[in-house]
């Protein structure tokens, strides 16, 4: 029987778990809190719950040893020492996190160990990439070009709980969700290269129409110049990954960063209400009418859509606080988490779109969409657990099998693990919609 190592027990675990238990696999789930992992292993004979904690390196590097493959679902900033470790032992690693420059410098030292450590296998980043280059080799094999490429998604409430002003509620890490919002971006649009600076990620979002889903909103998701290279398409005058939203949450972000309120820099608090800290941020003295107040200081109404986001949220109330040397974006992100819980009845939804403008030699040109849709509850598993953690599952259930070949640091950017991955993704009823031949004005504006 194969045995595999699960590290954490986070909100997307559970589906990779109960997938691996269901096809026979022996199953470890190591987490601070074993609670957690016995709720997800519910007593099966083949999974064992532990407890365990980051600081304890020796029992790691053992529980590696004794299994033929790790996942770390880890923090990323973990996942470097849960690879050494595999290197060490010649066993195989799967991460659904993005590949930073200290996972990539291992490539080598993966390839000796007779090891592959295969990341970004989750949803973004994951079935994107997978279902990107389905469509990019398509393209290809056909001497075709990509000549403008878009790629969005987003885990996001689905539109009937979508009932709050930011029209948005946490189904995966919420602390995550909040900091993105603190990226910049940069990507490349009709053969000009965009910088947005993070005070102005949410100014000018782009819109599209969603089938089953309505009106969304697009803005930059971090830097999409490396997907030119990593994707394969040097001929491209387009190349632009976002993150959708529901019409709302822009703006009101928009308005929140400008009044540092997402700040990480430290201030005392001690006594201070939330008023109070919203004048200190914008620097007035009292926090009398702290509302006009605000909104003079963002040069908007007291009546706009984000001033009556950010009272909704609490943030003009003289109530007491009760912190003390502490940041805004701890404070304000605490504040969305209890506000804005999915409940556990409520469906979440994930939504993934791929965009392309493509030629042919023959001086014909196609916008071929790609489309997913995918709804959960947290009483079931969510949309973002399926999608993050079932493309996970399937690569270690092919790794375990021997049906990947490849050795060294990986993203699933290659046919042989791509089009196997997708496929069994398609009988687990998550799934692309590919449309081709669509008019050149069904590119996104």
């Amino acid at each position: 029987m194969k045995k595999v190592l699960i590290l954490g027990a986070g909100m997307v675990v559970r589906p990779i778990v109960t997938y691996l238990l269901d096809k026979g696999y022996y199953v470890t789930v190591a987490t601070r809190t074993k609670s957690k992992a016995e709720a997800m292993i519910k007593g099966h004979k083949n999974g064992n719950p532990v407890e365990w904690t980051v600081e304890e390196e020796d029992r790691l590097d053992k529980m590696i040893k004794e299994h033929d493959l790790t996942v770390s679902l880890l923090p990323w900033a973990f996942h470097i020492m849960v690879a050494e470790m595999c290197i060490k032992n010649k066993k195989d690693m799967v991460t659904t996190s993005y590949v930073k420059p200290e996972m990539k410098a291992l490539d080598q030292k993966a390839k000796d160990a007779g090891i592959i450590i295969l990341n970004e296998l989750g949803l973004d980043p994951g079935i994107d990439h997978m279902s990107a280059m389905r469509i990019i080799d398509h393209v290809h094999n056909k001497n075709g070009k990509i000549e403008e490429f878009y790629s969005v998604c987003g885990a996001l409430p689905a539109p009937e709980v979508a009932d709050n002003p930011f029209k948005y509620k946490f189904s995966w890490s919420p602390k995550g969700v909040i900091m993105a919002g603190n990226n910049d971006g940069n990507y490349l649009r009709h053969g000009k290269k965009v910088y947005v600076p993070t005070e102005d990620l949410f100014k000018n979002p782009l819109s599209v129409d969603f089938p089953k889903v309505g009106k969304l909103e697009i803005y930059p998701n971090r830097d999409s110049m490396p997907y030119i290279d990593l994707y394969g398409i040097p001929e491209t005058k387009t190349m632009m990954r976002g993150t959708f939203r529901h019409p709302g949450w822009c703006e009101s972000i928009d308005a929140m960063k400008a009044l540092k309120l997402l700040t990480s820099d430290k201030y005392d608090f001690t006594g201070k209400t939330y008023a109070d800290m919203l004048a200190m941020l914008i620097g007035e003295e009292s926090s009398d009418n702290i509302k006009e107040k605000a909104a003079k200081y963002l040069d908007i109404s007291p009546d706009s859509y984000a001033i009556k986001a950010i009272e909704w949220l609490g943030l003009f109330e003289n109530k007491p606080m009760n912190r003390q040397t502490d940041t805004p974006f701890e404070i304000v992100s605490d504040i969305m988490i209890e506000k804005m819980e999915l409940g556990n009845e409520e469906r979440d939804m994930v939504v993934m779109q791929h965009v392309f403008l493509a030629s042919y030699q023959d001086g014909k040109k196609e916008v071929i969409k790609s489309s997913m849709l995918d709804f959960g509850t947290l009483s079931t598993d969510t949309a973002v657990a399926r999608t993050v953690a079932l493309p996970a599952a399937v690569g270690v259930e092919m790794i375990l099998a021997g049906d990947i070949s490849v050795k060294g640091v990986h993203i699933p950017v290659i046919a042989e693990v791509y089009n196997p991955i997708l496929d069994k993704l398609e009988e687990m009823d998550i799934k692309m919609i590919e449309e081709f031949g669509l008019p050149e004005n069904e590119i996104i504006k």
